[in-house]
């Protein structure tokens, strides 16, 4: 039995951490990491989610200091730095 990974970011305190939640959170924060910055369409469309999901979980991220943005209509959202890092 496979056990799948998820991003250490993608868990937040005070909130339910539910699997697709977490897929999706995974996703956006692995998406940043490799682009550096993006807008919530261009997330939405590489992984073939919703764009009010993206920006629901953006803005969950956002609340935790995990993920930043810049810019209005559309914003162009980046990593803060701020959270665990990666093992390597």
């Amino acid at each position: 039995m496979s056990k799948e990974t998820y991003h250490p970011n993608a868990y937040l305190s005070d909130f339910r951490n539910v699997k697709l939640g977490l897929r999706v959170r995974s996703k956006i924060l692995t998406f940043l990491e490799s682009v550096n910055a993006a807008d919530a369409e261009t997330i939405a469309k590489h992984y073939g989610l919703s764009y009010n999901v993206v920006i629901h979980h953006l803005k969950l991220l956002e609340n935790q200091g995990i993920v930043g943005r810049r810019g209005r209509r559309p914003s162009i959202w980046y990593l803060t730095g701020f959270g665990q890092r990666r093992l390597q």
